[in-house]
């Protein structure tokens, strides 16, 4: 695909001369001249990719973005030889989408460029493997490639959601910074044979990982921006997870399944959870669909769709400290909210570690939620209560005034939702 301004805005309604997004839309017809889809989305001139990127991953892109010069080298270097190589490959082995081919993708690009304001519009390439998966990569120039697995597998709305993923990628320069991480990581390799050498490197790769999961979320988040269909997205997401099988799924029973993984079992199924999850590259996908309907459904979320953005203008003058920041304060919240027994065991030492021997043993067992769904019972009914304190030893696990029975709203109770 050669390299356009923008995609055409004569089909697509919106005008560059506009304020901003209040008075912006993309307004389209079905059965117009570039079939694009028959209802009207939000369009986001001068964007930054901060707006939408989760913040542990923003904070990383900041300061990378601060290493001025060195990316810069890097996608030269990086365009001689293995840049030049995938283009081929796929130029020369795969379908380049345009508008005599895949025509439907290439307005759904156009017009994902359009709405998140990215003047160049990638090439995109459609890839014969069974397998659903779309991806971004490429230094020099960003590059996006679909299987036809993913193409047969969503429907047009759901497809306009992983399309706007894919841009979400190229517009936040994920494909740079990875590559030039991984090559990092790559050199540090050779000095693994130095005393713990090999333990930093294995911290490395941890968090990198870590980050290549975080910016998943922050794509499925401009995924959203340019569909801008809540549905439309979790039905890809679940489609990913089970199959061309809508009739026999159900979305509300998809996002259960993410709020039993985080609340279930014991200290030890938090390992195993972690341990499960190190190396992928990407969240599980009951995770994604409930991340993402947390977002959409928040201030920030609401604030941006109504025009309250940060502009790709500012980018230079965001400051590191600041993004660091709230992505500590991400965390920290996570660890507040969640459901998982790890982290409620994390939140019981921050209080206090009293009883820390009961506390393991509590959420090795699952004792610890057994106790407390005694206790919610024992209050909900006093005379009850009343009989069976009278009745049964005072360490009983549903006595109340057990002292390691944590008492209700304190750290060790029932956690809220999600």
């Amino acid at each position: 695909m050669s390299e356009a301004d923008g995609p055409n805005t004569e089909g697509s309604g919106g005008s560059n001369g506009a304020n901003g997004p209040d008075s912006e839309r993309v307004s389209t017809e079905k059965g117009s001249a570039e079939n694009l889809p028959s209802r009207t989305r939000r369009r986001f001139p001068d964007i930054s990719s901060r707006a939408y990127e989760h913040p542990a991953d923003r904070s990383a892109l900041v300061a990378l973005r601060k290493l001025s010069g060195f990316d810069t080298v890097f996608k030269a270097l990086s365009g001689l030889l293995p840049e030049r190589s995938l283009r081929l490959l796929f130029l020369s082995d795969s379908v380049r989408v345009s508008d005599e081919q895949f025509a439907h993708l290439n307005a759904m690009l156009r017009d994902a460029c359009y709405i998140l304001d990215l003047e160049k519009v990638p090439t995109m390439y459609v890839t014969q493997d069974p397998q659903p998966n779309a991806m971004c990569i490429g230094m020099d120039e960003p590059l996006i490639v679909v299987t036809t697995g993913l193409v047969e597998l969503l429907d047009e709305e759901e497809m306009r959601a992983v399309v706007g993923h894919e841009v979400g990628h190229a517009l936040s320069g994920h494909s740079v910074y990875r590559t030039i991480l991984l090559f990092l990581t790559t050199l540090a390799l050779r000095v693994a044979w130095i005393p713990l050498g090999n333990l930093a490197v294995l911290a490395l790769v941890t968090a990198l990982r870590e980050w290549f999961r975080k910016s998943e979320l922050s794509a499925d988040r401009a995924g959203l921006l340019v569909g801008q269909d809540v549905k439309a997205s979790m039905r890809g997401l679940m489609k990913i997870a089970g199959g061309n099988h809508l009739h026999e799924m159900n979305v509300d029973a998809f996002l259960k399944q993410a709020d039993e993984f985080e609340a279930s079992g014991d200290l030890r199924d938090s390992v195993l959870k972690i341990l499960n999850v190190l190396p992928r590259s990407h969240p599980f996908t009951t995770v994604r669909a409930a991340e993402l309907r947390k977002w959409a459904g928040s201030r920030e979320y609401q604030r941006l769709m109504d025009g309250h953005y940060p502009r790709r203008t500012e980018d230079k003058d965001t400051s590191v400290t600041d993004a660091f920041r709230e992505s500590a304060a991400h965390y920290a919240d996570t660890v507040k909210q969640s459901k998982d027994p790890l982290m409620g065991l994390i939140r019981d030492l921050s209080n206090g570690a009293g009883d820390l021997g009961g506390k393991l043993r509590d959420r090795f067992t699952g004792a610890g939620a057994q106790r407390t769904q005694g206790s919610q019972d024992a209050s909900s009914d006093p005379a009850d209560a009343t009989d069976r304190t009278g009745s049964t030893d005072s360490t009983d696990p549903t006595d109340p005034t057990d002292p390691t029975d944590p008492a209700p709203g304190s750290p060790g109770s029932s956690n809220p939702s999600e």
